[in-house]
C-alpha cells in the first residue's frame, strides 16, 4: 500500500518510528515531514497527507501528533477525508469497517509505539463493511457538498 505519513513536533519521533515500521512491513511510505522536533504547526502537515489521500497518490495517511485530536480535525477539512483519531486497534477496525475512514491519527505522547503500530496494522487491514455502513458513509460525504 502508498501511505502518506507526517506529524507535528510532540509526534515527530513516533512517526519516525512508524514510518520505518511501515517500510519493514512493505509499504511505500511518503514522509510528509517534519524533518525534525522543531515546533511546527500541525495543520500544515495534516492538510499535505489528506491532500495525498485526496488526490489518490496515497491509499491512506497516518498523521502524528501529540493526541492526534488537531491532526484529525485539521484532515477532516480536506474533501473527501474521514480521518478518526484512533487510540485502540478496536477503534481502528470499527473505524475502517463502519466508516471506511481513510486516515488515521494517533498521539504520539499518550499511546505507546507499540500500540499505535498494532492500531495502524488494524487500520490498514480492515476492509469497509458496505451494506447498511455504505449509505451512511455517503450521507456524511454529502455533508461536504452543502
Amino acid at each position: 500500500m502508498r501511505i502518506s505519513i507526517a506529524s507535528d513536533h510532540a509526534g515527530f519521533e513516533q512517526k519516525q518510528a512508524l514510518a520505518a515500521y511501515l517500510q519493514g512491513e512493505g509499504h511505500e511510505v511518503a514522509d510528509r515531514g517534519p524533518e525534525n522536533d522543531d515546533r511546527v504547526d500541525y495543520p500544515d502537515f495534516a492538510q499535505l497527507v489528506a491532500q495525498d489521500v485526496a488526490d489518490g497518490a496515497a491509499d491512506y495517511g497516518v498523521l502524528v501528533c501529540g493526541t492526534g485530536i488537531g491532526m484529525a480535525i485539521a484532515a477532516n477539512k480536506v474533501h473527501g477525508i474521514r480521518a478518526v483519531n484512533v487510540v485502540t486497534p478496536q477503534f481502528a477496525e470499527l473505524s475502517r469497517e463502519h466508516n471506511n475512514a481513510n486516515v488515521v491519527t494517533v498521539s504520539g505522547r499518550f499511546v505507546p509505539l507499540e500500540e499505535n503500530e498494532a492500531i495502524i496494522d488494524t487500520f490498514l487491514s480492515t476492509p469497509f463493511g458496505g451494506g447498511r455502513h455504505a449509505g451512511r458513509v455517503e450521507k456524511i460525504m454529502a455533508l461536504e457538498e452543502n
